[in-house]
């Protein structure tokens, strides 16, 4: 009898609905920090082709100005910068500047051409548990960070290869200087390569070299100081509106302080309010591109 009681009780008990385990609802802290994963797991993939693509123009760059230059007798000059600061050491806060624009500018822009044109792959990404507006400033975190890792891969090479006596002057004058300029202008570049990203028809591609990222090299005082540009007024007063001419002053003025430079504030509420409205227009834009 108890036998049976016992029998008659695990069978009550096996036929008692099991409760389901809880589903993981996807937050969108959770879901930001996947996509982010999966850049990370691309970009450390891709590290060798991006390390190649970062470092060989401004290899050449500081190769023949800082070493080739001074060794035929042309590079020993100084540019202005105050204390008698040689080229090599103008360029190397320049160049920085420039690998890491360059670098944010086209992680934005080439995946997010690719992905409005080949098969519409965006509308995958906009499956995702995410807001459209989220998605715009997860795209422009990868794309900064991969800015970000652009101008630390730079920084070593601008450094150690010059001539004799022409090793370049730096010291960081300021930390919190340092840190906001290359945290910033990474975010400013990613969000400007979005806007241009979503702006431009990606079948005249070529323009964006030719008219917008080719002048805004050129002219973004990477090869000399802001200040240098006071005797032609209005070139000065038109570079104002690059934005690699603030991320090159900012840095300027963190790792070469005796160089001339512009002042903390002006390269600073550039750089803050740049990125802020850039960012914006950029969302504002890429939703309007993802959903129609």
């Amino acid at each position: 009898m108890a036998s049976q009681k016992t029998a008659e009780a695990a069978a009550a008990v096996s036929e008692r609905p099991v409760p389901a385990p809880p589903a993981m609802r996807p937050t969108l802290a959770r879901t930001f920090g996947g996509m982010m994963a999966r850049e990370v797991r691309v970009m450390r993939k891709n590290f060798l082709s991006t390390f190649l693509r970062v470092l060989v123009q401004p290899l050449m760059f500081v190769f023949v100005f800082a070493y080739v230059l001074p060794k035929i007798g042309g590079g020993a000059m100084a540019m202005g910068g105050g204390d008698g600061a040689n080229f090599t050491t103008i360029l190397v806060p320049g160049l920085v500047a420039s690998s890491m624009v360059m670098q944010a500018m086209m992680a934005a822009i080439m995946p997010l051409m690719m992905e409005l044109t080949w098969q519409r792959s965006i509308t995958d990404r906009a499956l995702a548990p995410l807001p459209v507006p989220m998605l715009a400033i997860q795209k422009i975190t990868a794309a900064a960070v991969q800015g970000l890792v652009g101008g630390l891969l730079v920084f070593p090479a601008v450094l150690f290869i010059h001539a004799d006596g022409q090793e370049p002057q730096v010291h960081i004058g300021s930390w919190p200087v340092l840190i906001m300029a290359m945290a910033v202008g990474s975010l400013l570049a990613a969000s400007g390569g979005l806007l241009l990203g979503t702006l431009i028809d990606p079948q005249k591609a070529q323009i964006l070299f030719a008219v917008i990222l080719l002048p805004v090299t050129m002219l973004g005082c990477v090869y000399y100081p802001w200040s240098a540009l006071e005797d032609i007024r209005w070139l000065q007063i038109a570079s104002l509106f690059n934005p690699l001419v603030y991320v090159s002053e900012a840095l300027r003025a963190a790792l070469t302080p005796g160089v001339g430079h512009m002042p903390t504030w002006a390269f600073s509420l550039a750089l803050l309010g740049g990125t802020a409205v850039l960012t914006w227009f950029a969302t504002r834009t890429f939703t309007k591109r993802v959903l129609t």
